[in-house]
């Protein structure tokens, strides 16, 4: 008779994993790893100063170009025409930076969000490029500059330290760099470095193979725990704050409308990445005076919205931020006629600046999928809360193509996780949309 086997204490594990454990063992123990990992952390303080006195600097200017200036000149707000001096000014400046400087002052936003390419020899074009376009109404965000700019700097403080400059090397610090100056922007750390994952493209198509369904479920499964309507759902533990803001509790209907919301997004700007695309193929050819004409033309936008809605110009140059804190904050206050002029006008400025001027693609979408929410809101069934939180997730997953981020960006933004399933929901559906659209590989990079 044999003699039993005897039983292990765990299961025997196979294919892969001890292997990659191996290999994730060694990477951690390995000198030149820690060195890095030591110098990423070092480098992380004066980066994030670096990038804060850079927002610092474009929030000042903004102000004086947009508030203090108009006031000084007898004017309670700018009026109709200050964007054509302004953005002439800007599409000068930064088609001077495209066609002599190093780097030609960052990629093209319209090829979204890049770790990529950044050098302490591109970091003078970065900087000059940013504080011409953003602060003079370009219809862009800093995020794009911000990560050129952490990238460029981490690599400069190596050299400057003699550090050996290798392959992997080189991408670590460039990444970390990014991500200590894309935190100042966003406020959070978290979500810089799941923005400079999904951007690095660290697992490449398969990622996202695996984060859509798994977002999707969660979205899905959260639906239960926090309950639809008048059912409460199941007990569980939560690790959120009890915060005081008056987040509705979501039914059925805003999470079908939310979905739709989420289709109608990703076709309406389809076009817009794909004519942003043609933009800066125009552009290339000769990049000042093509610069020039697509920065007035952007101008043009913002003044003949102005002398529409009688509003001002400002809701449509700049990047939307402030205008989007405004919106959230009051958003009866904008007429339907207001709300459609703003989307098509702001969509049209930010066609033109995704491909022509620098900066980067995040803050305008988030406005134009907050006001697409607003414009919404008064269908049966669909409260402004939750119309806001799908229209902003479906429009930056739909433009920039990171779901994950996306989620994490507009959650942060919300304050609270009250809209989570909808987010996802919106961020999942924008998104597959998005890559099953004719033409979207040829647009995705």
């Amino acid at each position: 008779m044999t003699e039993p086997r005897p039983r292990s204490d765990s299961p025997p594990v196979t294919g892969t994993q001890p292997q990659e454990a191996e290999v994730l063992q060694h990477l951690l123990r390995s000198p030149a790893y820690l060195k890095v990992l030591v110098f990423c952390g070092l480098i992380g303080i004066p980066i994030s100063l670096a990038a804060f006195w850079f927002l610092v600097v474009l929030h000042e200017l903004e102000h004086v170009l947009w508030a203090d200036l108009p006031a000084v000149l007898g004017w309670d707000a700018p009026p109709w025409w200050w964007p054509l001096p302004l953005l002439l000014v800007a599409g000068t400046v930064v088609g001077l930076v495209v066609a002599h400087l190093p780097g030609a002052g960052g990629h093209v936003p319209a090829a979204g969000l890049h770790t990529g390419g950044a050098s302490s020899a591109a970091l003078p074009g970065v900087v000059i490029a940013g504080l011409a376009a953003l602060p003079f109404g370009a219809v862009l965000g800093p995020e794009a500059p911000l990560i050129a700019l952490g990238g460029g700097l981490a690599l400069l403080f190596r050299d400057l330290a003699q550090a050996p400059a290798t392959a992997q090397g080189t991408a670590l610090l460039g990444a970390a760099g990014a991500a200590a100056a894309i935190a100042a922007i966003f406020g959070n750390p978290l979500i810089a470095a799941v923005l400079l994952i999904e951007v690095a493209g660290v697992g490449g198509p398969q990622l996202f193979a695996v984060m859509l369904p798994a977002l999707l479920s969660s979205g899905i499964g959260s639906l239960v725990f926090t309950g639809l309507g008048r059912w409460t759902g199941l007990p569980t533990g939560n690790l959120s704050l009890d915060l005081s803001a008056p987040f509705p509790r979501l039914d059925a209907w805003d999470v079908l409308w939310g979905l739709v919301l989420a289709v109608a997004l990703a076709v309406a700007l389809h076009p817009v990445l794909a004519a942003a695309r043609s933009v800066a193929s125009y552009v290339h050819g000769r990049p000042l005076a093509r610069t020039v004409q697509c920065a007035l033309g952007a101008a043009a936008c913002a003044a003949l919205y102005a002398l529409t809605t009688g509003r001002t110009p400002v809701e449509v140059a700049s990047s939307g931020q402030s205008a989007l804190a405004a919106l959230a904050a009051e958003p009866h206050s904008w007429g339907v006629g207001a709300l459609i002029a703003v989307l098509l006008f702001k969509g049209a400025a930010y066609t033109l600046c995704l491909g022509s001027l620098r900066g980067g693609p995040v803050f305008p979408a988030l406005f134009l999928g907050a006001a697409a929410g607003v414009l919404l809101a008064p269908l049966p069934g669909l409260g402004i809360v939750p119309a806001l939180a799908a229209g902003m997730a479906a429009a930056t997953a739909t433009t920039l193509r990171l779901p994950v981020s996306s989620v994490v960006l507009v959650t942060l933004l919300l304050g609270s996780s009250a809209m989570m399933p909808v987010v996802i929901l919106a961020a999942v559906v924008a998104f597959a949309v998005t890559e099953l659209l004719p033409g979207a590989r040829e647009q995705a990079v």
